[in-house]
């Protein structure tokens, strides 16, 4: 799977991991962040380009600079594998799927959830299964340079994110593997927003061949996104999704961007783009934002109760 990679750029992710306090300070130096912490893509995410990293940035800088990306991609593809494992097969990653630098931490909550169709039941197992290989995939990739799992919390943050957009009141929880339709609706909360850090990513990734990839992994990621809203769509939680849409817009800054599943008009909106039917793109900051349902620029919460690791770990401040 790994032939057609370059040589140099493995060996120099795995040799010079992003997560030294020299590579991060070019990394942010060049994405116009300095001093902020977090790396983040201008506007629409397509204000940086290859030209951001030309002049004096070697090989081994552009590998360290691909390695900070991809091990903020893994962070999310940890949260991800970890809440459709759970839910398909009621157990997580293994343990030689975990280990990596930074602090590992564990998982609160999940379980197998007791789909009422056949047909979720084969959607959950499938992206499951695509998450797990996303997981793999990246891990491998990064090679001695990846970053371990983070703790991440399937219990109390599913509830504060469902009081958040109202699908409970305060104090309440919310079991998102209690049945089909919650599960479905916990998966709601992530799809579009993988889509949107996938794309935001993409023009801080130098090397071509990771590029490729991770564009094969944002399509994936689509499908999931449009199946979930499909299914979501079908059972008629237009509402709960427009509400789960308006929460997430609450967290990533003053523009709006998130749809829901539904136009204005009341029709289907399953693929959210601009007028150009294009898909837009959240920062690193604006989807950490989201995950640590936090406005304000923090180092964690939420899903990641101990926050992420690697060098790109905080949110924007939207507060």
């Amino acid at each position: 799977m790994f032939e057609g990679f370059s040589k140099a750029f493995v060996r120099e992710a795995i040799n010079r991991s992003a997560e030294n306090a020299v590579d991060r300070r070019r990394f942010l130096r060049a994405a116009g962040m300095t001093g902020l912490g977090v790396a983040t893509v201008a506007g629409s995410g397509l204000a940086l380009s290859g030209a951001a990293f030309a002049g004096d940035d070697s090989d081994a800088d552009a590998a360290a600079t691909d390695a900070a990306v991809l091990n903020f991609a893994l962070n999310l593809e940890y949260l991800e594998a970890e809440f459709y494992l759970r839910g398909a097969f009621g157990e997580g990653l293994n343990d030689d799927q975990i280990d990596g630098s930074g602090k590992l931490g564990a998982v609160t909550g999940g379980y197998a959830v007791k789909f009422e169709s056949k047909l979720a039941k084969q959607y959950a197992i499938e992206i499951a299964q695509d998450e797990r290989d996303h997981v793999d995939f990246l891990r491998a990739a990064l090679g001695d340079a990846k970053v371990a799992r983070p703790a991440i919390d399937l219990q109390d943050a599913f509830s504060a994110a469902a009081q958040a957009a109202g699908l409970v009141g305060p104090g309440e929880s919310f079991d998102v593997f209690a049945n089909e339709n919650n599960f479905l609706l916990g998966a709601y909360v992530f799809e579009d927003v993988g889509v949107t850090a996938y794309k935001g990513a993409s023009p801080l990734i130098t090397n071509k061949t990771f590029l490729e990839a991770a564009a094969g992994i944002l399509a994936v990621e689509a499908y999931h996104a449009g199946l979930v809203r499909t299914v979501l769509l079908a059972k008629g939680f237009e509402d709960a999704a427009g509400a789960i849409s308006d929460a997430r817009d609450s967290l990533d800054g003053p523009d709006d961007l998130d749809q829901g599943i539904v136009d204005a008009d009341g029709n289907a909106n399953i693929v959210p783009t601009d007028e150009n039917a294009i898909a837009f793109s959240r920062s690193a900051g604006q989807v950490l934002n989201v995950v640590y349902l936090n406005p304000a620029s923090v180092t964690s919460g939420g899903f990641f109760p101990n926050g992420v690791n690697g060098g790109i770990n905080t949110s924007d401040d939207n507060a």
